[in-house]
């Protein structure tokens, strides 16, 4: 199973698995299918929308090892 860090691009996490995509709206990023969302960082999206990405990181990667 892949690990999603940081560096690890949006579009690239929910082409791996789409149902990550409400964390993303929780944290306020709904655009998702726009070009520019997709290709952020988890590090750069979290900046943007003020999450801490540690914490966004934690879910994220013990929703996708389910």
């Amino acid at each position: 199973m892949a690990q999603i860090t940081k560096d690890t691009i949006i579009g690239d996490i929910l082409d791996m698995d789409e149902s990550t995509a409400p964390y993303f709206l929780e944290i306020g990023m709904h655009c998702l299918g726009c070009p520019a969302s997709r290709g952020e960082t988890l590090e750069e999206a979290c900046q943007v929308h003020g999450v801490d990405v540690d914490q966004l990181l934690q879910k994220l990667n013990a929703h996708i090892s389910k």
